[in-house]
């Protein structure tokens, strides 16, 4: 009896000892953020520096007008690019994070004027990209401008994510062009894309993008509250009122979690049935027939499917679309109005099947003489294969090469030479080791000028050696890369350099004579 007694005490003991463990750590941690966290935020500073951003100014509303005209022509253009740039400006941070520092510290005038600045600022930004939509020639709802009429959960957690950047970066003191993109990326493109919907009288943008805002909006204040609360930011309100902001943040978030969920679910939904759809089709045609991408219109009650497909020979109409919306019913749970466009065009669709697979056969046999090239490559430079760079599209391949004893850049310049023959589509280029470069000489010849001017009745050209050491010159440092010092007589040297002009090379010109004779050249170290 009193073994069982002492047995089940002893699980009793560990447990008790595991609870005040952990709440050893819990009491640890708490001391550390309130003595190593909180106790280094400057609150005053914090605070005064966000209520000196929150009005209306002129340069407020320029910023505004600014961001919103680029981001509805990047909007319009369906270019991310443009669209970034007008986050970069980020002129709604302020406000935005005023009123949510302001309903975390109870500061109730703040929070009128922060909000004031927020409404000003969205409502002109609206105006300003209507505007720009209405006298624009581009009134398309491009991806862009679609991507931000059906909000999701994920858009919540974006914004999530960007307040939370955005409270810490201006609690620590560390706010900047970073942390106005992410602030910027929930709330101007889609406001501009409500000025869109208004221009274009566009119900559905324009809800569908509003909607968005309200919840990114909604998201980034309350984030913005708190994270004040988190780092122990000094209220007004009592502890009733803290508890019920608490409740109220929470079922906030809640409030807008749910719908958007749901949204995000219906596209998943929609992804999914696309591919049901497609492989519906076809199985309805026994995988006779090839079908183009389909067009489906989604609704809360049915489906409607519309199709061509090439085959071979014709089928029942009826009967093929009657088996294709039994098959997607079964898949989908919905009722499927299936619409199916049959062309007998075998020969089109077999031109079509053969580009398609001339083009594949074209593919391999461009990988095959990549790789070819590159094992050549490799072999001639004495390296690894891996260590040669193809550009299939561009039909370029080079290669660093291994020192070899005795060889000579004539060597390295003839074993290029003979593999670009073999492949005249190519860009082959091996690059040679900086070994020592030629002696460029020259021949006297006459000009036909009165003899008494000995200066005018002769001139120097290089010779044929001399005109074959400039041509190895100018590859060498073409595959090089490093400037060619001169060395000789000024006459020659300048004869030298100029005719290297023509071939663009970086050339060190070291005169040290007069006249000419033979120059020296060699890899420069300056």
């Amino acid at each position: 009896m009193g073994g069982e007694v002492m047995a089940s005490a002893a699980p009793n003991e560990n447990s008790s000892r595991k609870t005040a463990g952990f709440q050893k750590v819990l009491l640890s941690w708490h001391r550390w953020w309130r003595t190593d966290v909180m106790s280094t935020v400057d609150q005053a500073e914090v605070i005064a520096k966000r209520r000196a951003e929150c009005d209306i100014t002129a340069r407020y509303l320029l910023m505004v007008s600014m961001s919103a005209g680029i981001a509805i022509l990047g909007l319009l253009l369906s270019s991310p690019a443009v669209v970034i740039g007008a986050m970069l400006l980020s002129p709604l941070m302020d406000p935005i994070m005023g009123v949510g520092f302001s309903l975390a510290i109870g500061d109730y005038r703040w929070l009128r004027r922060s909000a004031r600045s927020l409404a000003a600022g969205a409502i002109f930004a609206v105006l300003f990209t209507a505007l720009v939509v209405f006298m624009s020639p581009l009134q398309t709802v491009t991806s862009e401008i679609a991507a931000r009429t059906r909000p999701n959960l994920f858009d919540l957690v974006v914004a999530i994510f960007s307040a939370v950047a955005g409270g810490y970066a201006i609690i620590r003191g560390r706010e900047g062009t970073i942390v106005g993109v992410a602030i910027a990326t929930a709330l101007m493109p889609p406001l501009a894309v409500v000025g869109f919907g208004l221009a274009t009288f566009n119900g559905t943008v324009f809800w569908g993008a509003l909607f968005l805002f309200i919840t990114n909006l909604t998201a980034i204040a309350l984030t913005g509250t708190a994270m004040a609360r988190i780092y122990g930011f000094s209220t007004s309100l009592t502890e009733k009122q803290s508890q019920l902001q608490n409740v109220g943040l929470i079922v906030a978030i809640v409030v807008l979690a749910v719908p958007l969920g749901l949204s995000l679910r219906n596209i998943a939904w929609e992804t999914n049935a696309q591919r049901v759809v497609r492989d519906g089709i076809d199985s309805a045609f026994a995988g006779n027939a090839e079908s183009v991408e389909p067009e489906i219109s989604f609704s809360h009650e049915a489906v409607t499917v519309s199709a061509t497909v090439y085959t071979n020979q014709l089928y029942d109409r009826g009967e093929v679309e009657s088996r294709a919306a039994k098959r997607l019913e079964q898949r989908l749970n919905r009722p499927v109005t299936v619409s199916i466009l049959q062309i007998e065009s075998a020969s089109a669709r077999e031109a079509e099947l053969a580009q398609i697979g001339e083009n594949r056969a074209r593919e391999a046999e461009s990988i095959a003489t990549a790789e070819a090239i590159g094992d050549r490559l490799a072999l001639l430079a004495g390296v690894d294969a891996s260590e040669v760079t193809v550009d299939r599209d561009r039909r370029r391949a080079m290669v660093r090469a291994r020192p070899l004893d005795g060889a000579t850049l004539t060597a390295y310049a003839e074993l290029e030479r003979r593999i670009d023959a073999t492949e005249p589509e190519w860009d082959i280029r091996l690059i040679p080791p900086a070994r020592a470069l030629p002696t460029i000489t020259f021949e006297q010849i006459a000009t036909g000028a009165d003899e008494e001017d000995a200066a005018a009745a002769t001139r120097y050209q290089p010779d044929a050696a001399g005109r074959q050491a400039l041509a190895l010159i100018a590859w060498a440092q073409s595959r090089v890369g490093i400037a060619v010092r001169l060395d000789g007589p000024a006459g020659a040297v300048e004869a030298a350099r100029a005719e290297l002009a023509r071939s663009s090379i970086n050339v060190v010109p070291v005169p040290t004579g007069e006249g000419y004779g033979p120059v020296t050249a060699r890899w420069s170290t300056e």
